[in-house]
């Protein structure tokens, strides 16, 4: 008899069925990793956000917070970076799995700032802001959302977006 080389087809099915139940168990991980890495993605660019409107206040706002991410991203003059990313260019951009706007935040004691700002803003501004995080796809690009206001707290709401303005007893975001 001649000795036979290489694997019998019982020897393959084992080897691809072990790969098999390794990839079933693998896959759904690293799916919650995904998830749990764009939610702090999320958290970690309205907090950014957040620090972009309390500079653009201070130095360029005339006194009044940004209503659209486009003014954010605008320039003051003698500089050609703006007080936020690119990548966060406009109300309703989608990063990292969720979509990010901000707006005049619905306080009644909101007012619009009618000074005119230092970079051309084109949208009106207000005295507080509102800013949201909402996944693009509940349960597979995050399951919680997120906003933040004027003061600058981050809260979540693992169910449903957040209202504006922000109800009082909301759970704040851990840090």
């Amino acid at each position: 008899m001649r000795k036979a080389r290489g694997f019998t087809l019982i020897e393959l099915l084992i080897v691809v069925a072990i790969i098999g139940i390794i990839a079933a168990i693998a896959v759904p991980g690293l799916l919650k990793a995904r998830m749990n890495a764009q939610e702090g993605a999320a958290a970690a660019a309205l907090r950014t956000i957040s620090s972009s409107e309390a500079n653009y206040y201070s130095t360029c706002g005339g006194g009044g917070y940004a209503t659209d991410l486009a003014d954010l991203v605008k320039p003051p003059p003698a500089t050609t970076f703006g007080f936020i990313s690119p990548d966060l260019s406009v109300n309703g951009v989608v990063k990292s799995g969720y979509v990010f706007t901000i707006e005049k935040n619905n306080q009644p004691d909101t007012v619009d700032v009618l000074v005119a700002s230092c970079n051309g803003a084109a949208s009106p501004r207000a005295s507080s802001f509102f800013g949201s995080a909402v996944p693009v796809t509940w349960g597979k690009t995050g399951t919680r959302h997120f906003a933040t206001d004027t003061p600058g707290t981050i809260y979540v709401d693992p169910l449903n977006p957040i209202p504006n303005p922000i109800p009082p007893g909301l759970k704040t975001l851990q840090q």
